[in-house]
């Protein structure tokens, strides 16, 4: 007799429950699948994001901002790009970064799809990312520069160097900080003037630039990818370092009253145009905007919809870490203007007397009793009538400041953060230590700015020239057809559509990751590398300083400008809201429209007028100068607030020459 078991086993069928064990592995597939694509779509998200603020950081913060803000006043500069940044920063970088996870394509043809007949502003934009490339380079052989100086101890720009190999003795290095007189003098070999040409290389600069340039190829043909661990570290690493600085420099004397002025706002600085000009054109620098780096950051969809979010966190990363950086030079500066003048002659009578009891100096080297009731240029005046082995011993010995008496203009351009930086880390116990993390810090922030730089010209290069040529295609690295859209069966092209769509054809991107041939690589940075040559010249600093404060502004703005009426009035802002809010899944904010249209345009307009007017003023631009000729009597260290004719500048250092240079003006700089 079976049992009521066996019965019961007999009657069930078997297939019901093959069927929910199979039902029940797919469904755990589809669930583990849908994890793993939320899990990679918050990673990749993160690490955009995170590349995203590091490039911000780096494009800028430490270097541009406050050398601007310092030539033009300080609170009233802030307040200014703060405007701006409110007005039209923060939203074209939410726009940006919308298109960039719309139509998923790169800078070139984006502008093709959306506007066929303007798709000349992704080359413009290609043009611009050329122009920063080379002369961020430079940044990063200055940054390498002072690294390589920082295994020194002490370190070299703590003081004055031992003048050697010269007939006369040069005494610049006591009319100004060491710390301004190592940048001119050992990291530049600056020369007087702008019309001495490239025909004189640097040495140790072009070697560096031959380094920067091969770092870049190596790192961009072999594909090195930098986790978010790596980006996470290297930002916040540079905001310790920062921080860290920022504390120490508050207990240099005057800190309190530099950081006041610093903050104070003149109404009258609003009435320049320059103030406006290069506030505006600042803010679309630091975000990247107009070069299509945003644009061409990712190859797949990231999802999400806080794009406003991500904009205003970059946006605020990048104006925290630019008031940090000015904070801490316009200390440095309060400080060199504290211990300038009859300060200086005080503290360096004192250490001459406390060397001479030591018996390091010989007593030919004692100051004149009343050396400190008179004015601070006689003291320079008795040491250059002693013995010119105690004038070498004298210089050698000398605190680092100015004996020339100052105010806070003690020199302007983008050497200012090195110089200052310079001075903050010296302060530091273990300073070589601080010097090095510091200037390596700087030094890979800046080349990972120049990596996602040239990721703009050679990805829509690449893509363009596979896309009709796929047969160059066989030097790109083995990968699955599946990962690369190039592999894969050609597409057929749908005919033409009157609206962009929201999935683009995937022949029309290849990522850089995928299509790397050395060839082009190699093109592109021997170029770059040839390019920069120019600025390693002696007067490179100086073209240096004409192209980022002239040159690519104006294009810049230029650009945006076009690329805010295509959009806004060709295109349609109204068009591009409905299509953007059915990629999205919700719709944008009423008040798109109208910003839009209504207040980003006017905005980008008013500036571009702006720097139209400026190329017409009669004020001729200028750059500064180091004047470094040695004469018979002595060279200056002030800095000239004036613009004048090259003809009727004395020979400040540094000293503000008009361009062009005058065919008039060889030869006519004269002594103090």
């Amino acid at each position: 007799m079976e049992s009521f078991e066996e019965i019961a086993d007999e009657e069930v069928p078997k297939e019901p429950r093959i069927y929910v064990s199979q039902s029940l592995r797919r469904l755990t597939r589809e669930i583990l699948a849908t994890k793993t694509q939320n899990c990679f779509t918050q990673t990749k998200r993160t690490e955009i994001t995170m590349i995203q603020i590091a490039f911000s950081i780096g494009l800028d913060s430490i270097w541009r901002f406050p050398y601007l803000c310092h030539r033009n006043g300080g609170g009233s500069f802030i307040l200014v790009y703060f405007f701006m940044l409110l007005l039209f920063g923060i939203p074209l970088l939410y726009i940006e970064m919308i298109m960039e996870q719309w139509l998923r394509v790169d800078n070139v043809r984006i502008w093709k799809q959306l506007v066929p007949w303007l798709g000349g502003i992704g080359y413009a934009s290609i043009m611009v990312c050329i122009l920063v490339s080379l002369y961020n380079s430079v940044i990063i052989v200055w940054s390498l520069s002072y690294l390589s100086h920082s295994f020194d101890h002490p370190l070299p720009w703590n003081e004055c160097p031992l003048v050697k190999n010269i007939n006369v003795t040069d005494l610049s290095c006591l009319r100004t900080v060491s710390h301004q007189y190592f940048w001119y003098h050992t990291t530049l070999s600056a020369s007087g003037h702008i019309e001495e040409g490239v025909k004189a290389l640097v040495l140790h600069l072009t070697l560096g630039i031959f380094a920067a340039w091969f770092l870049l190829f190596l790192i961009m043909i072999t594909g090195l990818k930098v986790s978010i661990p790596m980006l996470i570290f290297s930002v916040f690493l540079l905001y310790i370092l920062l921080l860290c600085l920022f504390i120490r420099s508050l207990f240099l004397e005057g800190a309190i009253a530099s950081l006041r002025r610093m903050v104070t706002i003149e109404l009258s600085a609003w009435a320049s145009l320059d103030l406006w000009r290069q506030a505006g054109s600042h803010v679309l620098y630091s975000l990247g905007l107009g070069m299509g780096t945003i644009i061409n950051l990712s190859s797949c969809k990231t999802g999400g919809s806080n794009y406003a979010q991500v904009a205003s966190l970059m946006a605020l990363v990048n104006l925290v870490t630019s008031l940090l950086a000015t904070s801490i030079i316009f200390i440095v500066l309060g400080f060199w203007a504290a211990t300038s003048g009859h300060a200086c002659v005080e503290k360096g009578v004192s250490k001459l007397m406390k060397l001479i009891d030591d018996g390091v100096l010989p007593q030919d080297a004692k100051p004149p009793e009343n050396i400190l009731l008179q004015p601070p240029l006689d003291y320079l005046d008795w040491i250059s009538n002693l013995p010119r082995h105690l004038q070498d011993q004298v210089i050698r010995f000398s605190p680092s400041c100015s004996i020339k008496a100052q105010k806070e203009k003690f020199m302007e351009g983008p050497g200012l953060a090195f110089a200052a930086f310079s001075q903050v880390v010296s302060l530091f116990p273990a300073s070589s230590l601080w010097a090095i993390l510091f200037f390596l810090t700087l030094a890979v922030t800046e080349l990972s700015t120049l990596i996602r730089i040239l990721e703009g010209i050679v990805v829509p290069f690449q893509n363009s020239i596979f896309r009709n040529y796929p047969q160059l295609l066989s030097g790109t690295t083995d990968s699955h057809p599946s990962e690369n859209p190039a592999l894969l069966p050609p597409v057929p092209r749908s005919p033409p559509i009157s609206r962009a769509r929201s999935t683009p054809d995937p022949a029309l991107h290849i990522h850089l990751s995928v299509a790397k041939p050395a060839s082009a690589l190699a093109v592109v940075c021997l170029g770059g590398f040839l390019g920069s040559f120019v600025f390693t010249s002696r007067p490179g600093s100086y073209i240096m300083s004409l192209f980022d404060d002239r040159l690519v502004p104006l294009t810049l703005i230029t650009i945006v400008a076009f690329q805010n009426v295509a959009l806004a009035w060709i295109y349609g802002a109204k068009r591009f809201r409905e299509e953007i809010s059915s990629e999205l899944g919700h719709f944008l904010w009423s008040f798109f429209t109208f910003l839009l249209c209504y207040m980003t345009l006017p905005g980008l307009l008013a500036l571009l007028i702006i720097c139209l007017i400026q190329l017409y003023q009669r004020v001729p631009p200028y750059y500064i100068a180091w004047n470094s000729s040695v004469s018979t009597h002595f060279t200056s260290g002030g800095t000239s607030r004036t613009t004048l004719p090259l003809n009727a500048l004395k020979s400040h250092c540094p000293k503000r020459c008009p361009w062009p240079p005058s065919s008039t003006s060889h030869g006519l700089s004269t002594a103090w």
